[in-house]
């Protein structure tokens, strides 16, 4: 049995899991698949299509996301989480897994998400759904069948997210590493921010680590291959902030860093979607 505290498992560990009625009980599986908002596709028609059997869609783009707010998919009040959390089945004892159709890009997101809510049993499924169906495992297809409500209730974690205002009075603290998860043309000013309005170039005393570099095919680097890129840009003792566009990448950096054994970590979730927009913020061409 693996260890709730282990935060990526393989499509292999998770098949054998379903395939034993006592042990799939305890497993809520969610597709937190989502896309680019230049990329034409449907990530619940596609869960619809074809899915891991018992999936539920965690909708983090619309649903499970902050209301009255012009940024996009803002991590929700804890009240709000709970609720939506529920209706998906998840138990306070449930051990989550979640994946995406890219392989890892969107899942991520769904994982800090749980971390901040207080949630710690929470996993990633290494190589997302591509890997499942490479495997040849079964699949589900149509809507989902109804299920009963769980227990969840989310206890919000602080630590686990940071504000923009905050973010800006610790570009100068030594005991803080920013590190940015855009391609390195954006984070160096090189071309154009894909949103429009959004100034070009990163924050004051950020590092670039492209959240590719931690990836090979949609699994994660191994884990002295992680520690290797992390001890390349900070030191044990600081704490990591993450950003990237609008808050989704960032994640997987997060995730990256805690396989790595860093777990002082930190998501900007307005991200340069936010900072970029905005004049008071320092820009760094």
């Amino acid at each position: 049995m693996i260890s709730p505290a282990n935060n990526i498992v393989s499509a292999a560990w998770l098949n054998q899991q379903l395939s034993d009625a006592v042990l799939a009980a305890s497993i809520v599986v969610l597709d937190a698949s989502a896309f680019m908002p230049d990329v034409p596709r449907d990530p619940k028609q596609e869960f619809i299509d074809v899915r891991i059997p018992t999936a539920q869609f965690f909708d983090f783009n619309h649903q499970i996301a902050a209301p009255n707010t012009d940024l996009p998919h803002m991590l929700p009040p804890a009240d709000l989480f709970t609720a939506e959390v529920a209706t998906l089945g998840v138990n306070n004892t449930s051990h989550v897994v979640i994946y995406d159709s890219q392989g890892m890009f969107s899942a991520p997101r769904g994982w800090w998400m749980f971390k901040a809510m207080g949630h710690d049993n929470v996993s990633v499924l290494d190589g997302g759904l591509p890997a499942w169906l490479a495997a040849g495992y079964a699949t589900q297809t149509g809507e989902p069948v109804a299920i009963e409500n769980g227990d969840f209730c989310a206890k919000f974690r602080p630590n686990w997210v940071i504000d923009a205002d905050t973010l800006c009075q610790k570009l100068d603290d030594k005991q803080v590493q920013i590190i940015d998860a855009r391609p390195s043309a954006r984070f160096f000013a090189t071309v154009k921010e894909p949103r429009a309005g959004i100034r070009s170039g990163h924050m004051p005393n950020a590092k670039n680590l492209p959240f590719g570099n931690v990836l090979v095919n949609g699994y994660f680097l191994a884990t002295e291959q992680l520690k290797q890129q992390f001890d390349a840009l900070s030191n044990n003792q600081q704490r990591l902030i993450f950003s990237c566009g609008s808050g989704v990448t960032a994640c997987i950096l997060a995730l990256a860093a805690q396989q790595a054994g860093r777990d002082n970590v930190t998501v900007y979730d307005g991200s340069w979607t936010e900072w970029g927009a905005n004049d008071n913020y320092p820009v760094v061409k």
